[in-house]
């Protein structure tokens, strides 16, 4: 056996046990922990105590982060609220694809409308919410034992 062909052999069994042990589940695991991580404690800066918004929140909202079309009082209670639900729904694995839906929903709004030159940390949000979006909580989650995937 030559040496290419010896390379090509051992690099086709290093890439099969990488894939059998960095499964879709880990790797879904890992999204949804690490990006529920972020917008959890996004929404935490926002409140006191369990859900009382802060008057920073409600100045931020009005000037900072001023959206068209929807009152700054709305928007503060609304965002907080989805950084507070969609993270614990991805943690449990529970309605995944809608939490990841919503939470990319909110990244596009802050994207384009908010912090436009900050698309470098948007990006790095989007892919783990678009991986989740696409394929799933995994198996490790309640959507998979509450909807198991149906064969054929």
């Amino acid at each position: 056996m030559n040496t290419l062909s010896h390379t090509l052999r051992a690099t086709e069994s290093i890439r099969h046990g990488l894939e059998r042990w960095i499964s879709h589940d880990l790797i879904a695991l890992a999204a949804r922990l690490g990006i529920a991580g972020i917008f959890w404690l996004s929404g935490r800066t926002k409140v006191e105590g369990w859900f009382t918004l802060t008057d920073t929140t409600f100045l931020l909202f009005r000037e900072d982060y001023a959206l068209p079309l929807i009152p700054p009082e709305w928007a503060a209670y609304l965002a907080t609220s989805a950084e507070h639900l969609f993270p614990i729904l991805l943690v449990l694995g529970l309605a995944t694809r809608l939490s990841a839906a919503a939470l990319l929903g909110m990244t596009a709004v802050i994207q384009f409308l908010v912090y436009p030159a900050a698309w470098p940390t948007h990006l790095t949000w989007a892919v783990p919410l678009l991986y989740l979006l696409g394929r799933g909580a995994g198996r490790c989650s309640l959507d998979a034992l509450l909807l198991p995937r149906r064969e054929g």
